[in-house]
């Protein structure tokens, strides 16, 4: 007679909606069949996990992996690797690629790059441009497609919608989850001469001030608003962003970024110079406090790790000249668990923040909790284990992490995607990464 199920995992705490049990998973094909106290001979394989915590897969919705153009930097294979090594099952990818991904035939291109390369469950962001804003609607229709993304200030690429009227086009024509990148452009051109002068990175936060933050998050709401369209603000770094923002949530949903709930200017300037250069920019004590202060009153909905790998050379570049971004998708869940120990937020808000919310946010199918029909994605982790962050532990293709060097406490043991073991013990498995299903999508 075969066995209920392919898979139970035994004797860790898991993470599910009712909070935290002492239960057996059952994993049946790629999904999970049974919660509970399920019976010895119920399984073809057991997996004893004690003195470990098993959360529900953790979502990183905020990722460049660089590929295709700038594969010296990045690419799939080697951005997932990170992923799965970081305890992260599924990654939704950025568009500001060359070429951006900006129709059909991009996104088809990214999906085929990624078949058979990619070590988690991926979805790819297609980019709003004034040329491609009659296509939105049957792109983001597409499978694989996570959604929309607008860059209303440049950054990282070409892509770049800078005024309002087509902002509220590119609102009217999609349905699904824009996500936005809220710099202001005319402020941040006016002032750029301010980095320039200076020639250190510690301008960064006085070039790309709270000001040019606070200016386009407050025209994307007013745009949200007129057109009756919700809309997702990536790395909200400001507390003058964060006070317009929780008044407004019937328009918007919020991310911020590990990175800027960690590290702090000047500080951060002095150490890691422009390795630590990113946009927006990290930023003082104050808007750091307000970050923390947004997690705890539930105003942020998900934390995505912005991952935007860059190489040791062209980190070294003078400022500003040099490229803003690091990477952080295998970082991200040692980080944070290094603020849960240190009671910043509790686990369950934790798991909220990184799997429950980016499903809700993104309308994912079957994935974000630990559930029976769910896909059968499971971050275990150590929440005791502490471990120094090396460079021989990175997997990204740019070599190098601003948090190289730093222990934390909490540590990723093992990654299972859809019901098979992807990392174990920093040893990694096959790349059976596919496309994510979204509710409403082909």
């Amino acid at each position: 007679m075969k066995a209920e199920f392919d898979l139970v995992l035994r004797d860790a705490i898991v993470m599910t909606p009712n909070g935290r049990e002492a239960i057996d998973i059952g994993i049946r094909g790629e999904r999970i069949a049974g919660l509970g106290s399920l019976a010895e001979e119920s399984s073809e394989k057991t997996l004893r996990l004690p003195g470990l915590t098993v959360l529900p897969g953790v979502i990183d919705s905020h990722v460049h992996f660089r590929e295709p153009g700038f594969i010296h930097k990045e690419d799939i294979e080697t951005g997932t690797q990170a992923a799965v090594l970081g305890g992260v099952t599924t990654v939704l990818e950025m568009p500001n690629t060359s070429p951006p991904t900006t129709s059909a035939g991009d996104l088809q291109d990214k999906l085929a790059r990624a078949h058979g390369r990619a070590y988690t469950d991926h979805a790819f962001f297609v980019g709003a441009t004034v040329d491609n804003i009659e296509e939105l609607f049957k792109l983001e229709q597409l499978r694989g497609c996570a959604g929309v993304k607008v860059f209303m200030g440049s950054s990282t690429g070409s892509l770049l919608v800078e005024d309002d009227a087509t902002l509220e086009r590119v609102l009217m024509a999609t349905q699904r989850r824009v996500v936005v990148h809220a710099e202001h452009e005319l402020r941040l051109k006016a002032r750029k001469r301010k980095a320039e002068s200076m020639g250190h990175p510690r301008a960064h936060p006085e070039w790309r001030d709270w000001e040019t933050a606070l200016t386009a998050t407050k025209r994307l709401l007013a745009i949200a608003s007129k057109t009756g369209r919700c809309v997702h603000v990536l790395h909200v770094s400001t507390a003058e962003e964060l006070e317009v923002l929780s008044r407004h949530r019937d328009l918007a949903t919020v991310e911020v970024t590990p990175q800027h709930l960690t590290l702090r200017a000047p500080e951060c300037y002095e150490k890691h110079g422009t390795f630590a250069q990113m946009n927006p920019p990290l930023r003082d004590g104050k808007h750091g406090d307000a970050l923390w202060k947004a997690v705890r009153e539930g105003v942020v909905d998900v934390i995505g790790s912005d991952h935007a790998p860059h190489t040791i050379d062209e980190k070294k570049r003078p400022y500003p000249s040099s490229p803003s971004g690091i990477p952080g998708v295998q970082t991200l869940v040692p980080l944070m668990l290094d603020h849960v120990n240190a009671g910043r937020l509790t686990l369950e808000r934790f798991v909220d923040l990184t799997s429950a919310g980016p499903a809700r946010v993104f309308g994912i199918s079957g994935k974000g909790r630990i559930a029976v029909g769910y896909d059968a994605d499971l971050t275990i982790v150590d929440m005791n284990k502490k471990q120094r962050i090396e460079q021989n532990w990175l997997a990204s293709r740019c070599g190098w992490s601003p948090f190289e060097g730093k222990i934390v406490q909490g540590w990723p043991r093992v990654t299972i995607v859809r019901g098979r073991v992807v990392m174990r013990d920093n040893q990694i498995h096959v790349p059976i990464g596919r496309s994510a299903r979204f509710c409403g999508t082909l």
